[in-house]
């Protein structure tokens, strides 16, 4: 996404959050099942930034949980 890997957004109202989506990028990761010991992967950040006065910070961490569940595995979006 033009080369941008991470932002943060500005919340406008009536918003009381707003999600912040960074371009994917291949990374040296960790893979225990290949002979090697490592292996390539896609990644992106996301920030989520929120109004405290409506969204809790401990709410939208558990959110952004949730979220990177779905983005590692985006067959379960479909159950």
């Amino acid at each position: 996404m033009y080369g941008i890997k991470s932002f943060s957004a500005v919340i406008n109202p009536p918003q009381a959050c707003i999600l912040a989506v960074g371009g994917a990028e291949k990374r040296l990761v960790v893979d225990e099942d290949s002979n090697q010991g490592y292996g390539q992967a896609n990644m992106m950040s996301v920030t989520l930034s929120c109004d405290h006065r409506v969204v809790d910070g401990a709410v939208g961490a558990q959110w952004l949980a949730e979220f990177r569940k779905f983005m590692e595995r985006p067959e379960t979006m479909l159950l």
